[in-house]
């Protein structure tokens, strides 16, 4: 295993960065790299099959992201197959549960998502401001690669909607802002997991997180 310094790791894995238009994609390529990952950005499915992860970033709304991501779809259950670690931040979270309360327009339903993370996104209606934006800590509810060595951090978060999955087990760690919700999510088999705040922004606790995603991806 390579040896971590104050500035960026030798690299220790390879990372495709998907490209559909809504990623923060400077920052958390640049995180990545810090935490030992050959990043390359693409918008070809293609390149997923020969990457050691993949990562869907995201900004924006979820039926924006979903309709722009809709390429990907298809390449993306494979790679959840074929067991190869897929990471989403934020709304590239989201994306990962089947549906979304977030419609482009009120009253038209709910969104479809890419559905690798049986749950629905909803939005927070407890009276909480919205959205929530600031530091949160982190609760770890169970063991997963992506969360050694972060319990009790604080991230940084920005969203207005949260996600309820399906399977309890599915919450990794979760945080509270008037209501607990999962801070980051992971399916059953625990190659497909995502963070509903920032790493990038995060701070040391972000970057043990990258960092711990890569090592992740390095193992599989």
């Amino acid at each position: 295993m390579s040896t971590t310094t104050a500035e960026t790791r030798e690299t220790v894995a390879s990372v495709v960065m998907v490209d559909y238009g809504l990623g923060n994609l400077r920052s958390a390529r640049r995180g990545l790299e810090r935490a030992g990952a050959d990043v390359t950005v693409s918008d070809d499915p293609e390149t997923f099959a020969d990457a050691d992860g993949i990562v869907l970033p995201g900004v924006g709304a979820f039926s924006e992201g979903m309709e722009n991501a809709g390429p990907f779809r298809e390449a993306l259950a494979e790679a959840a197959d074929r067991g190869q670690p897929i990471f989403g931040i934020c709304l590239g979270m989201q994306m990962l549960l089947t549906t979304s309360e977030e419609a482009a327009h009120a009253g038209e339903g709910d969104v479809e998502g890419l559905d690798l993370i049986p749950g629905r996104n909803v939005r927070f209606d407890q009276g909480q401001k919205v959205p929530h934006m600031g530091w949160n800590e982190l609760d770890v509810e169970r063991e997963h690669p992506l969360v050694e060595g972060v319990d009790g951090q604080y991230a940084y978060f920005v969203h207005s909607y949260y996600a309820v999955p399906d399977d309890a087990d599915a919450v990794v760690a979760s945080t509270d802002y008037g209501v607990e919700f999962p801070a980051i999510v992971a399916n059953e088999a625990g190659n497909v997991f995502g963070t509903q705040f920032h790493p990038e922004k995060s701070g040391e606790t972000g970057l043990q997180i990258l960092r711990n995603f890569v090592d992740f991806c390095a193992e599989r």
